[in-house]
């Protein structure tokens, strides 16, 4: 039987849902077949959109760009683990620690929290999705994995990120009071730190974070596969589209040959 691939990312396009931010994707149409005969597409927009990875320097000033991973960390053998949450859950190193396949050292590791079903322009994916904390964070940092992709909103918790009282925020301050009611506890004592779990993922261990993953993510958890995500070459970037790949050879009896 033959390698089979399978597409993690979400579809791209003018219209994908975007974290509650500015500005927007904008793609115009500049020549035309039946005009030009030439189909040309100009477009603008931050890299912060659907299936994406951050650099560092997203969180941190004078930290590595998106250019600066090295190609070793972007590929290689994990694990996709299913961690279900619902509003507002937090990926605990006592999830990832239980989760199956077990996590080993030097893994990719995908997180199936089931969000990626409601990706779209809505709140429930958004201001009240889910997310690790920093004490997730550095569980992984901790167990040396080569790059993290997320099946949520991004590689913070929602109420880490400035909808709250956080940075730039609050941009949605009623998601304080929402989320006192709902957990009966204080935003800022269960996430004291502006996007802790960015800081610690990548400024702390180096490690790319990817948001937004989706597409056939149900298909491959609970597997170990290989994993491919490249972002581009580009020596200033704060964070790039990625198109993500998982690989799993049913036969397992794939290899590499030697090219002799």
């Amino acid at each position: 039987m033959a390698l089979k691939v399978y597409d993690l990312t979400h579809t791209f396009t003018q219209f994908s849902p975007e974290w509650p931010s500015s500005p927007s994707i904008d793609i115009d149409v500049l020549k035309f077949h039946a005009k030009d005969g030439v189909y040309e597409i100009n477009w603008e927009g931050i890299m912060h959109r659907g299936t994406h990875m951050d650099a560092p320097l997203h969180v941190t000033e004078n930290t590595p760009t998106i250019a600066d991973y090295p190609l070793w960390r972007l590929c290689g053998t994990g694990v996709c683990v299913g961690i279900p949450k619902e509003k507002w859950g937090i990926i605990t190193p006592e999830d990832l620690e239980a989760a199956t396949p077990k996590i080993q050292e030097g893994d990719i590791v995908m997180i199936n929290t089931g969000f990626h079903h409601k990706f779209a322009d809505c709140d429930d994916y958004f201001a009240y999705g889910c997310g690790i904390n920093g004490a997730g964070a550095n569980w992984l940092v901790d167990k040396k994995v080569k790059m993290v992709g997320y099946g949520c909103q991004a590689n913070d918790h929602p109420i880490a990120t400035k909808l709250v009282d956080h940075g730039l925020g609050p941009t949605q301050p009623h998601l304080i009071q929402e989320y006192k009611e709902f957990t009966g506890r204080d935003a800022k004592e269960d996430f004291p730190l502006w996007e802790d779990a960015h800081k610690n993922l990548m400024c702390k261990g180096g490690i790319p974070g990817i948001e937004n993953v989706g597409g056939q993510l149900d298909e491959i958890t609970g597997k170990r596969c290989f994993f491919m995500a490249f972002p581009w070459r580009w020596s200033s970037g704060d964070g790039c589209v990625v198109r993500v790949l998982a690989i799993t050879d049913p036969d397992g009896d794939f290899r590499f040959e030697t090219g002799e």
